[in-house]
């Protein structure tokens, strides 16, 4: 772990804001993604009354694990600390007019060469490579990867869309901040408006470096990008990043803009491109890409259903949801009861999600036999139909680098307990 990462936090004093999962039952709270449940002390219940009070409260371990899990969100109070001085802008650049506005553009081997561009790779290494070879120029604390095809909405230079992200980096454990990055319609850029701890297996499990901030130290710390992926190096780095230690935030207050393709087959390519990434991100991270993160019972209500037996699939949900209630002791029965219900039907999303996304070659083969496949796949298309086709882009770039790669690991679920408790 960085010695950045072990330096004190002690006597930091903020604000926090709640989780949208964030319930609580005098000294119990149910908050975070994954859900989990805490179970606090008197005093921490005093905390826990700050905190919905909306009051700022010390660094504490009962508010590190709040962090850690995704149940708060740091409300950082500017000015911070760290100015727009303390941020060298990074740019990749394949073709088209390099920038001139404070960046280091990187040229990837465009032809002709851009001019002002301030580092040349002779030949297009991908934008990994290209990120990491204008490193060595980096002289201060934090370094901000801008794609050229980012629009920072007006700022001059690197601008006021870097206010709202700064703040966080007081906090010594943190060692990446994104914003918000919006763009078309269901863009899997746009991670949404509600802020986040980003880790694998959450509501927000990664963010892409079109415009992200980085800790100069954490970035050295875990060896910068890696340069054999052409897509999905983000997501590979915000791993290792959070593996190493490192708090990763992900701020929607700071939002930027991200051109869209501008045909529907540019975007189909783009979509496959990004699929192509899950069979050396599953390699690297093993479990983490799963399409579906679950538990057996879950599972098992809806296999039940898709064999034609939806008796059985009641029985075993409504049999599930009436054991949760004794193992949360101090969440009341009914609430327990509709928690494991609902978990069931959103359950139901992740899988109709998989379909689209990775499964639907099984799925298509199998529908050529069975109708109760034919029915999964439509229900899987009805269940988001704005973005099936993308979706179906995405899977054909994964299978098309599962066979490259020579792994399944992209196409198999995950399963884990539920709930998890601290």
């Amino acid at each position: 772990m960085s010695s950045a990462v072990s330096e004190s936090a002690e006597g930091l004093v903020r604000r926090h804001v709640r989780d949208q999962s964030w319930e609580r039952f005098g000294n119990v709270v149910l908050a975070g993604s994954p859900l989990t449940v805490f179970r606090v002390t008197d005093a921490g219940g005093a905390v826990l009354d700050a905190i919905e009070r909306g009051e700022p409260v010390a660094a504490s371990a009962l508010v590190d694990r709040l962090l850690d899990t995704g149940s708060i969100h740091p409300v950082p109070a500017p000015p911070s600390t760290f100015t727009v001085d303390d941020v060298t802008v990074i740019t990749p650049q394949l073709g088209g007019t390099a920038s001139t506005d404070g960046r280091i553009v990187v040229d990837d081997g465009s032809d002709p060469p851009l001019d002002h561009a301030r580092v040349r790779l002779d030949t297009n290494q991908g934008p990994a490579a290209a990120r990491n070879a204008a490193l060595p120029l980096v002289d201060t604390q934090l370094v901000a990867f801008v794609d050229a095809d980012v629009d920072l909405l007006g700022d001059v230079g690197i601008g006021s869309w870097l206010d709202a992200l700064l703040p966080h980096f007081d906090d010594p454990s943190v060692g990446l901040v994104a914003p918000r990055v919006t763009g078309e319609v269901g863009s899997p850029l746009d991670l949404g408006n509600q802020p986040a701890r980003i880790r694998s297996g959450t509501r927000v499990s990664y963010v892409p470096a079109a415009a992200i901030v980085v800790r100069t130290a954490a970035l050295d710390a875990v060896g910068g990008f890696d340069e054999r992926l052409r897509f999905g190096e983000d997501v590979d780095l915000v791993w290792r990043l959070d593996q190493a230690g490192w708090r990763c935030r992900y701020e929607p207050t700071s939002a930027v803009w991200h051109a869209p393709r501008p045909t529907l087959t540019d975007r189909l390519r783009q979509h496959a491109g990004y699929g192509s990434s899950a069979a050396p991100l599953a390699t690297r991270h093993p479990g983490k890409l799963s399409p579906v993160h679950s538990n057996g019972w879950t599972a098992a209500v809806w296999a039940a259903l898709l064999a034609g037996h939806p008796v059985v699939a009641c029985g075993i949900a409504l049999g599930t949801a009436a054991r949760l209630a004794p193992k949360l002791p101090g969440v009341p029965a009914t609430r327990s009861f509709k928690l494991a219900m609902t978990g069931h039907l959103l359950a139901g999303r992740q899988f109709a999600a998989a379909i689209r996304r990775v499964w639907w070659p099984i799925v298509a083969v199998g529908s050529l036999c069975s109708r109760r496949f034919r029915w999964a796949a439509l229900a899987s298309v009805a269940a988001s139909p704005s973005t099936a086709a993308a979706d179906v882009a995405y899977g054909w770039g994964v299978w098309a680098g599962m066979i490259r790669h020579r792994t399944v690991g992209p196409l198999l679920p995950r399963w884990r307990p539920w709930p998890s408790r601290r």
